[in-house]
């Protein structure tokens, strides 16, 4: 019986604890008593979840499409002041007269035009400054000036030395569109810089920094204006900025004035190619494919018959004739360079130095300039016909020494005291020589300029139509 009640309660003892371990522990109770209770899933179909808000695309921001026409470039880059006066609408009407001479204007723009407005924007300059050439040298590069000005831009060889342009008896860089161009853009950005004044700075480029500052300091010291309109300064610079002035506003709108202005397409018209070996002028013209007078309007720096590479040397072709001016030269297996020096010693006569290198005396004068008031003189150096199997002599030589004609240095001098004030009639010709760089007075007030800063300078000469 004992053992009967002993089995009892063991089995009662092993059953409560059965019953204990499936209870939960404190913190398991008390979870599941903080669960809610099953969502019923009829009541969830009853009411459905907001559906997402539909996605608001935004549309791109339209790209304006680049201008087709360099000329919409230089119209919608126009910044400087207008000017109304009776020399602006009498420089219109000399330009609007002479169609044709203005056609060529714009016909030779249209090789360097898309260079330099490029370099123009670039710098934060005005557009107008694109248009300077057509009044410098009616964009001609190979233009030369009384005063051997020379180039687009119209250097004077000390000017053009002194800011980097190399000159020598080879190469004129001041006849290089693309060296010329940044050499000019420079000295625009310091006379504005000295003057804070676009209508200044373009008077000095043409009359000169130091005329324009002592013509300032004049007013000043009188009380009086110094703007453009207020100096007293010689005709040609009195004109120079109507002219520039009329010429922009032709070109913003042409129909006004009855001209037809051709297209300029908004792409680079050229390419430079580096020339690592000597090479004639007309071979290289050859395997450009190009016209030789063609060529040399593209590379009017290399004035002579040889392009004496010197390692590094460039040219410049139409984009389209690189590859096949690029072909042409690695195929060709015969000299590149049928021309050489030769400096001329005491005594010796043109006969005699035709007779070596196998030309005529007419043949060595006409390649070498030879004839009227240039006479042939000791140490002069002559391009000759190179000799067949030797190397042909291409030494460095100096660029041939100018002076300033005496005729124009005494109109100058007459100008500088005959001096045109506002309202003067233009000039067709004019003998105002651009003078050198000049420190401007203490007295000349700066206005303040946001142009970029570089130094440079050049000299400008008025062209002829």
């Amino acid at each position: 019986m004992m053992k009967l009640i002993t089995r009892c309660a063991l089995l009662t003892a092993a059953l409560f604890a059965a019953a204990c371990a499936q209870l939960p522990t404190g913190e398991q109770a008390a979870s599941t008593q903080t669960q809610p209770p099953a969502a019923d899933p009829i009541a969830a179909m009853a009411v459905p979840s907001p559906a997402p808000a539909p996605e608001v695309l935004t549309p791109p921001a339209a790209v304006k499409a680049p201008p087709r026409d360099v000329w919409e470039r230089v119209r919608s880059g126009y910044t400087m002041k207008p000017m109304d006066n009776d020399l602006v609408r009498q420089w219109e009407n000399f330009y609007s007269a002479k169609p044709e001479y203005f056609a060529r204007m714009v016909d030779r723009s249209s090789h360097y035009l898309f260079h330099i407005i490029e370099e123009i924007e670039r710098r934060r300059m005005p557009a107008e400054i694109a248009l300077l050439p057509m009044i410098e040298s009616a964009y001609n590069p190979q233009a030369y000036s009384k005063a051997h000005a020379s180039g687009l831009w119209q250097f004077i060889p000390s000017t053009g030395k002194h800011y980097g342009l190399r000159q020598n008896w080879w190469y004129d860089g001041r006849r290089d569109v693309i060296a010329a161009t940044g050499a000019a853009l420079d000295y625009l950005e310091k006379l504005y810089a000295q003057f804070g004044d676009w209508e200044l700075a373009l008077a000095s480029y043409n009359w000169g920094e130091g005329a324009v500052a002592r013509a300032v300091a004049r007013n000043q010291a009188k009380g009086l204006p110094a703007d453009y309109a207020s100096l007293t300064m010689p005709a040609e610079t009195r004109n120079y900025l109507p002219k520039l002035i009329a010429v922009k506003n032709i070109i913003a709108d042409p129909a006004r004035f009855g001209v037809k202005l051709a297209s300029v397409p908004n792409q680079p018209y050229f390419e430079v190619v580096t020339v690592k070996r000597h090479i004639d002028v007309k071979l290289a013209a050859k395997f450009a494919e190009l016209p030789l007078e063609e060529f040399k309007f593209l590379n009017p720096a290399h004035n002579k018959q040889v392009i004496k590479a010197g390692g590094s040397e460039t040219i410049v072709l139409p984009r389209n004739k690189v590859a096949v001016f690029n072909a042409n030269l690695e195929n060709h297996d015969k000299p590149l360079v049928s021309w050489q020096a030769h400096t001329v010693k005491p005594g010796e006569k043109p006969e005699k130095i035709a007779a070596k290198y196998g030309m005529s005396v007419a043949e060595l004068n006409q390649v070498n300039g030879i004839g009227g008031k240039n006479k042939m003189r000791t140490g002069q150096p002559l391009l000759v016909q190179a000799t067949a199997g030797t190397t042909p002599n291409l030494p460095d030589l100096p660029a041939t020494p100018v002076s300033l004609p005496k005729a124009y240095k005494a109109a100058r001098s007459k100008n500088a005291k005959v001096a045109a004030k506002p309202g003067a009639k233009p000039v067709a010709k004019s003998a105002v020589a651009k003078r050198a760089p000049a420190k401007p007075p203490k007295a000349v007030a700066k206005a303040p300029a946001t142009a970029t800063k570089k130094p440079g300078t050049v000299v400008a000469t008025q062209s002829r139509p």
